[in-house]
């Protein structure tokens, strides 16, 4: 593992892409600072870039740097869950500005995944997490399902968790507002 989060590292610091697991299904990450590597991934996923992406990061220590202010609810629903859950914040900052959607808002995700939560902790910014398929089609559910355009679309991929058959299943969602609105997406 060691071997590839200093690999995944290398291209992360270089402005390239990774596909690499995460707490949830398969993943194409980038600095989620760097504009032209998040342009990138929008161009490998054929997606419109009208359409946010999320985050990861390692620690909620790390929420008041991505946020502007996080409300107090978001403490709660960290805390408690179970699962893993993305939750969606106002006011988002210090991210590549084609990350956030229209409202200023982006979504974070604390991952306590091992090689996820590794590389953030070594990388010390949020790295972009967004499923490893192109835009339209099924989310992969292992790296088995991950499609060769995809593969061969990214600058690194890990080669941590790829012989694993489990099925994994993307995060919850929840959206947040500033007065403590709660809007369930997933």
């Amino acid at each position: 593992m060691n071997e590839d989060i200093q690999k995944a590292l290398d291209v992360l610091y270089k402005g390239g892409l990774i596909l690499y697991p995460t707490d949830t299904i398969w993943g194409i990450g980038c600095d989620a600072t760097n504009e032209a590597a998040v342009k990138r991934i929008y161009e490998l996923k054929r997606r419109q870039d009208s359409k946010a992406l999320l985050v990861l990061v390692d620690s909620v220590s790390k929420l008041d740097y991505y946020v502007t202010e996080v409300p107090e609810v978001a403490w709660d629903l960290i805390e408690v869950t179970d699962k893993p859950l993305t939750v969606i914040y106002p006011g988002a900052r210090n991210l590549a500005p084609s990350l956030l959607a229209d409202d200023g808002t982006v979504g974070i995700r604390v991952t306590g995944e091992l090689f996820s939560k590794t590389l953030c902790q070594r990388f010390r910014k949020a790295i972009v997490s967004t499923s490893a398929n192109v835009s339209g089609q099924p989310s992969p559910t292992c790296f088995a399902d991950v499609s060769r355009e995809i593969i061969d679309g990214v600058d690194y991929v890990v080669n941590y968790r790829q012989d694993e058959q489990a099925k994994a299943t993307p995060s919850s969602i929840i959206k947040l507002g500033l007065g403590g609105q709660i809007q369930v997406i997933r």
